[in-house]
């Protein structure tokens, strides 16, 4: 018989054993250190912790209550080893997030892109789910707005129905692209730079 903890991660309660709590606690230190020096540190940890709260939730389902060691360990092959992502040794780094995500099939979820929107983001989210330009999208809710009359009335309903990418995890899923260490350290790096731009005048 194993004794269990429980534990809060990015916001959900899991109850996990003691081998299991072990590696998770050896890996988010090991993360903390690579990420010790980075301006943007707590928000990528955030961001980090909120998508391994999301994997176990889809490793455990409604079958399981309690996370063990093989549940964490194929959370972790799926996100990737803190030592992969230094920032020395970068063509490592991209031969370790390929076969990332060769191993996890990556999901591409449709969400209103707030970065890239003119009303609602509607058009932003739809242009990054089908890898086109936004304003093609614009372009075609104005038509059929002037030809048909309803192209207000779909992109208001577009607007409820669609919920907006907020995190780092929710953007990265809006492009298609895998959800690890190393590409939610990039796109909050790019996240940050793009505020910087636009602060200046």
């Amino acid at each position: 018989m194993k004794k269990t903890e429980t534990i809060n991660l990015g916001g959900y309660v899991f109850h996990i054993d003691d081998d299991a709590y072990e590696i998770l606690h050896s890996y988010l230190i090991a993360i903390e250190k690579q990420f010790a020096t980075d301006s943007d540190r707590k928000e990528i940890l955030s961001d980090i912790e909120s998508r391994l709260a999301e994997l176990l939730t889809e490793t455990l389902g409604n079958k399981k209550d309690v996370i063990s060691k093989d549940d964490l360990t194929k959370v972790i092959s799926i996100m990737g080893e803190p030592q992969d992502f230094s920032t020395t040794n970068e063509t490592e780094t991209n031969q370790s997030t390929k076969s990332t995500m060769s191993s996890y099939e990556t999901t591409k979820r449709l969400y209103r892109d707030p970065e890239n929107r003119v009303l609602g983001g509607v058009c932003g989210g739809l242009g990054a789910y089908f890898n086109n330009d936004p304003l093609l999208f614009r372009i075609l809710f104005i038509i059929i707005f002037f030809g048909l009359g309803s192209g207000l009335i779909i992109y208001l309903i577009l607007w409820i129905a669609i919920p907006e990418a907020r995190t780092t995890a929710q953007k990265l899923e809006m492009r298609g692209e895998a959800i690890t260490i190393e590409n939610i350290k990039r796109a909050v790096r790019e996240e940050f730079e793009n505020v910087k731009k636009n602060m200046k005048f």
